[in-house]
C-alpha cells in the first residue's frame, strides 16, 4: 500500500472516530439524570438489602444516624455508608463512647438497628448508602 493510501485511511478513521464522538455527546446531554433524596424513615432496597435511615442527630461529639438494616447475612453494617455535606463525602467514624449502639453484623432474619457516626457538618447533611452498585440517599 502507498503512503498515500495509507494517510487517506488515516483520516477517514479519524473523521469517523469524530462523527461518533459527536454522536455520543450528543446523546449523554440530552439524558437527564434525576437524584431522588428520601426522607427519614423510607426504605431503600439495594441489592438484598433493605435499608431505613430514621433519625439524622446532630450531637455535642459527632453527627449521628440511626439505621436499619436487614437482608444480608454476615454483611457489615459499618460498610458503605457515606455523608454529603460541606462539599465532600465524608466515611463514617468510630462512634464516640456511650452514645448510641454499635453497628454489629447484619441478618437476613431480624432487623438490626445501630448508629453510624459522622463528623460534625455546618450544612444540611445528606446520608448515602452504597451496595451492589446502586446509591441511596436520605435527608432531614
Amino acid at each position: 500500500m502507498s503512503t498515500r493510501k495509507l494517510i487517506l485511511t488515516a483520516l477517514l478513521c479519524g473523521i469517523v472516530i469524530m462523527i461518533a464522538g459527536g454522536v455520543k455527546l450528543f446523546q449523554v446531554s440530552s439524558e437527564e439524570s434525576e437524584v431522588q433524596v428520601l426522607t427519614l424513615g423510607t426504605d431503600a432496597k439495594l441489592g438484598d438489602m433493605t435499608v431505613t435511615v430514621t433519625d439524622i442527630i446532630d450531637s455535642a461529639d459527632a453527627l449521628l444516624v440511626s439505621v436499619t438494616m436487614v437482608g444480608v447475612d454476615g454483611a457489615d453494617a459499618q460498610e458503605g455508608w457515606r455523608l454529603l455535606a460541606d462539599g465532600q463525602v465524608t466515611e463514617s467514624i468510630e462512634l464516640p463512647t456511650g452514645v448510641g449502639v454499635p453497628c454489629g453484623t447484619v441478618t437476613s432474619s431480624a432487623p438490626m438497628s445501630c448508629t453510624i457516626a459522622f463528623v460534625r457538618v455546618d450544612s444540611s447533611p445528606v446520608v448515602a448508602y452504597l451496595r451492589a452498585g446502586e446509591q441511596f440517599q436520605w435527608s432531614a
